[in-house]
């Protein structure tokens, strides 16, 4: 089964639940179990999260979503057109945070890569982040 959507919404918090939900109700029709459908919505929501926070720093702009599904597959693409990051590899870190002084845990890329299958970041100084995250859907196997 091939399908793809794509969405896009102003980088506010209060969207971050919209965002989670959609692809949420993308992978549904793999008919993941419910812990896939956890890890996938919580990934989502820090992908997401990090485009308002570190993206865009609380100000305007928009993310866009899109995901694709083949085989047993999802892939959402999370892309943002904010500040970017200045050393992928750095902010990868575990405990990295590059607002240590708005008490984040500086967990979001580890919480995706431990939740999703493939966890890709690109990113330019000044053009935006995208994230790429892919996961198996076991079909309850």
């Amino acid at each position: 089964m091939d399908n793809s959507m794509k969405f896009e919404f102003p980088a506010k918090s209060e969207n971050e639940r919209f965002a989670r939900t959609v692809c949420a109700a993308f992978v549904v029709q793999l008919d993941p179990t419910l812990e896939e459908l956890d890890e996938i919505k919580t990934a989502i929501s820090e992908a997401v999260t990090n485009s308002i926070i570190h993206g865009y720093e609380n100000s305007e702009g928009i993310i866009e979503i899109s995901g694709q599904i083949k085989d047993n597959i999802v892939k959402y693409i999370i892309k943002d057109k904010g500040c970017g990051i200045d050393n992928v590899e750095k902010a990868m870190e575990p405990l990295y945070t590059g607002k240590p002084e708005s008490e984040r845990s500086g967990m979001g890329f580890s919480i995706m890569e431990a939740f999703m299958d493939g966890l890709e970041v690109e990113s330019a100084k000044g053009k935006g982040t995208t994230v790429i995250m892919t996961k198996r859907i076991s079909n309850n196997e």
